[in-house]
Parts: structure tokens; sequence; C-alpha cells
């Protein structure tokens, strides 16, 4: 996947999360869609993860396609 695929996922994740946000205002979530939207966050998570090793692996001489995605353990205890 290169960088352009990523992010246009991620764009797509992002606007399901949204739309998941919105119908919570409204009606409120269930506990399937509640579990939805945690996995699109930890899918969104991933794939940030993914984008900024591809972006870093340049600088020290590594291709962008050693990249892999990581667990969810790994990435959802990142510090913002």
């Amino acid at each position: 996947m290169t960088d352009t695929e990523l992010f246009q996922h991620i764009e797509k994740l992002v606007q399901d999360e949204h739309k998941l946000m919105q119908y919570a205002e409204g009606s409120g979530l269930n506990d399937d869609l509640h579990a939805s939207l945690k996995q699109l966050e930890v899918s969104l998570d991933q794939c940030w993860d993914l984008l900024r090793q591809r972006r870093a692996r340049p600088h020290a001489g590594l291709s962008p396609d050693g990249a892999q995605v990581r667990e969810p353990e790994i990435v959802e205890h990142y510090q913002q």
C-alpha cells in the first residue's frame, strides 16, 4: 500500500467515524455500534502509525515498504 492509498483509507475511516459519532449524538449507540466505533478508532491509530513508519524509514536508509501494521495493544498505548 502506498502512502497515498493509506491516506485515502484513513480518510474513509474518518468519514465512517464521523457518521457514527453523529449518530451517537442523535439516538445514541447500542453495544454493536459502540464496538464498531472502538474498532474504527483502533484501525485509525494503526493506519496513522503505519503512515508515520513509512515516512520515517527512508530517513534511516530503509524502504518504506518494510513498515508493518502494529498490534492494537501497541498503538493504543502511545502517548499523544
